[in-house]
């Protein structure tokens, strides 16, 4: 972290998120759908779906390796960006080369109403309409609807687990995994690795704090949130696809990243944990070619086709 300067570290405030979102709209990656297809190695369309009832439509950006007949397993992936960032194109070429060529994977990339825009449950409401969507269109699409795999990383990854509870408590469409990747899953703020890496790491409390005001409101930190909203406040996580979970050591989300692993094995349920040593949050985006963020990739990857080929 030394390398990137204290700027990676500037938190996140109230004052300072609407200039922070501003900036991070124009400088954020936002590939067209010809950069995606990368020269006819991917087919790629964007989709406009129906949202909740009475709600907005949803965006949906769908690929797929080009020339590869039949149904394909499907990823539906959540970008991050601590709910008030991101969108759902910057995410793709990496998750197109690194997994949907070499897996013959198919890849929709939600694009979900960021907070304080929207608030809850607005984005994971996006989510759900835009999954149950798809499994509806399978065929339409060329998907697999017996092999769908939901994922996400850092606020993606709560929303992939909320999205899991969703399913679960309203019949279905059920997803065969869970991928979360340094997920933000705990609106209370107060663990100790929160408390531990406060102006350390480069999403800390301050930042986490702001976010989650942003998008629960006076909501936050109530005693009857649901679990919908901050998926550490679930009580029963019973039923629930076999999970990754992955986080940093040294980065605010460890704590309750490693308590939710915990819960689902408590529930019986699959979960797979790997808590990256000295890795801060984002740690392989920032430094990709470190020999602990090549480690945390190859490991996501043989977890993915392993759920895959299994299921």
């Amino acid at each position: 972290m030394a390398g990137f300067g204290d700027e990676a570290r500037d938190p996140v405030t109230p004052e300072n998120l609407a200039s922070r979102q501003e900036l991070d709209a124009a400088v954020r990656p936002r590939p067209t759908v010809g950069d995606l297809r990368a020269g006819g190695r991917f087919e790629v369309d964007e989709l406009r779906v129906p949202g909740a009832p009475g709600g907005r439509d949803v965006t949906l950006v769908s690929a797929r390796p080009a020339g590869v007949s039949g149904p394909l397993p499907l990823l539906y992936y959540m970008h991050g960006g601590g709910m008030i960032m991101g969108n759902a194109w910057s995410v793709l070429p990496q998750l197109l080369h690194e997994w949907a060529a070499t897996l013959e994977l198919a890849v929709v990339s939600v694009e979900y109403g960021l907070a304080p825009q929207v608030q809850y449950p607005g984005p994971v409401e996006d989510c759900y309409a835009g999954f149950a969507w798809v499994a509806a269109h399978a065929d339409d699409l060329g998907i697999d609807a017996d092999r769908i795999v939901v994922g996400g990383k850092s606020a993606g990854g709560g929303l992939a687990a909320a999205l899991a509870l969703l399913t679960r408590d309203r019949g279905g469409p059920t997803p065969i995994g869970q991928l979360l990747l340094c997920p933000m899953l705990d609106d209370r703020n107060d663990t100790f690795s929160s408390h531990q890496m406060a102006g350390v790491d480069t999403w800390d409390r301050t930042s986490n704090a702001t976010a989650w005001q942003a998008l629960l409101g006076d909501r936050c930190g109530a005693e009857d949130l649901p679990p919908y909203a901050a998926p550490a406040r679930a009580t029963d996580l019973s039923g629930l696809p076999p999970a990754y979970i992955d986080v940093g050591s040294a980065e605010t989300f460890r704590d309750e990243d490693v308590a939710y692993a915990n819960a689902i094995w408590q529930a019986g349920g699959r979960a797979e944990l790997h808590v990256w040593p000295g890795g801060f949050h984002g740690f392989d985006t920032f430094a990709p070619q470190a020999a602990l963020s090549e480690d945390a990739r190859a490991a996501r990857f043989r977890w993915l086709r392993r759920i895959l080929t299994q299921s």
